[in-house]
This record gives C-alpha cells, structure tokens and sequence, in this order.
C-alpha cells in the first residue's frame, strides 16, 4: 500500500498518546489525523488500517478509516473521519452527574447494539486465545495461578459477536451525529462478559486517583454509572449484587494486561480473580 504525502503545515496538533500523535486539518473539519512515531513499522500501520477498515465494514458505529498517509520524513499515519463535538461518555458524566443515570444508560445500549453483532471468525481473533496469549507472557502470576485462570478462561461462555477489546467508557463518545466506539485496536468476538469486566473495572475496581485523572469524574459518581450501566444492560430485577459476583472475575482477568502494561504486578485487580 503507498502511501498518500500530506503536509503537516496542513494540521493542528490537538493530542499524543502512547504510539503518536492525533491532527485537525486547519481547513477540513472532516479528517482527524493519526501520525504514528517513526519507531513504529509502515506494516504495522498498514495492517491497523486494514484492521480498521473490516471493523467498519461490520456495521460497528466507529470512524470510518481514510487514508494511508506520510509527512515525508520517515512517519506514517492514517486518516480518520472527524466526528465533530464530541465527547466521551466518561468525560459527559463527570462533567454533568446530576445526568450520570441517563449517560449510563445511553452507553449500555450503545454496548448491547455491538455486542449483538455477529463475526466472522476466520477474521478476527478470540477474545479467550488474546487472553491467554497475554497470559503466556505475562511474568506476574504464578504458575499455579496461571493453570486455574486458563481453566476459568477455557470453561467461560463463548459467543461469536463483538467485543471491543477495551470497553472503557471513555473509549465511546457522543456528537449531535450519534455515538460512535472509539480505540478498537483490540476488537475481536467471544462472550461479552469479557468486555463487561473492563466497565465494571474502570467504575468500580480502579483506584480513586486513577479515575479522576483518567476518567474525569469522582468515584462515586463513577460507581454510580456502573449501577445503572448494570441496571440498563441485564434488565431491571437483577440484583447488582448478583451482577456484580458474575462480572468481577472478568474484571480481574484484566490484570493480565494490566500487569504487562505497568511491569508490576497489580495486586487491587488480582483480587478480583477466580478463587
């Protein structure tokens, strides 16, 4: 695939992350760049586009992926459809918690549209093998513990639809075009209380600091969302107790990429494992 070449006189820097940097196009309000660092290969970048593109073709409510881009000096990019006044789920809520029940709410059924999709699965990874290939390198558990979370992985329900992969409730937004999921590098299919134990996770299991720098709200409102999230998303009548004993371990398994991430192991999300 070659490569379109863009000025970068042409954008605004607006973000960094991780593995680059996000772009506004000064005249064109329609395109958000992705500039990858030049540490990353023009494969990868390649195969995310290519990624992204069957994500798309799926129906999942996601910006559509443009073009494969480079600045000329050695970093490649991709261009994505802005999605104009926006803003996350997460950032919503704390900003207004007196809404927090209806943001809850609105992002449960935005969940349950994607995990009702069915995949392909000669095209998309197992979310249960992405785990276990995580956990395979993972330097932070026993053995001991490895062998029983592999049995509680192997024996959870398998499904073929949709799962984001990191369902954060800041990794979906709203715009006056409608809500979109967002950061789906790690979208595969499987049963989705493996995307429902990232929600519970960011809500309830995270450390308080952690959700106000991340999440932009208090924890109490933050464990307030999850409450109506579950409400939402199981039906009314079910305790949230009971909902949250089933989603809790899924929460700690979690922390297989948790650790890997952070080089240490996180004792706050290994609790939440299986016994």
């Amino acid at each position: 695939m070659e490569a379109t070449l863009i000025n970068l006189n042409d954008y605004v820097h607006v973000g960094e992350g991780f593995n680059g940097e996000s772009y506004y196009h000064r005249t064109d309000p329609s395109i958000m760049l992705k500039l990858y660092n030049a540490s990353a290969s023009k494969e990868m970048i390649v195969n995310e586009l290519s990624f992204s593109r069957k994500v798309f073709r799926l129906g999942i409510p996601t910006p559509k992926p443009g073009e494969f881009v480079t600045d000329g000096k050695g970093r490649y990019g991709i261009r994505f459809e802005r999605i104009l006044d926006k803003i996350s789920f997460s950032r919503a809520a704390g900003e207004e918690p007196e809404r927090c029940e209806e943001y809850a709410r609105r992002f449960a059924k935005l969940c349950k549209r994607l995990h009702s999709i069915h995949v392909d699965t000669t095209q998309f990874a197992s979310v249960k093998q992405a785990d276990l290939n995580a956990l395979t390198s993972n330097p932070f558990f026993t053995e001991d513990e490895k062998k029983r979370v592999v049995r509680f992985i192997e024996n959870a329900p398998d499904a073929e639809t949709a799962v984001h992969g990191d369902l954060q409730y800041s990794n979906a937004i709203m715009s006056p075009r409608g809500d979109f999921f967002i950061d789906l590098g790690n979208f595969c299919y499987g049963h989705p209380y493996f995307d429902l134990g990232q929600v519970m996770l960011c809500c309830c299991i995270s450390p308080d600091e952690f959700i106000r720098e991340n999440f932009h709200m208090e924890p109490e409102t933050a464990k307030l969302f999850w409450a109506f999230f579950a409400d939402e998303y199981f039906g009314k009548g079910i305790p949230l107790k009971e909902i949250n004993e089933l989603i809790s371990p899924y929460s700690g398994l979690m922390s297989i990429l948790i650790d890997n991430c952070c080089n240490c192991r996180m004792e706050v999300f290994h609790a939440y494992l299986p016994k």
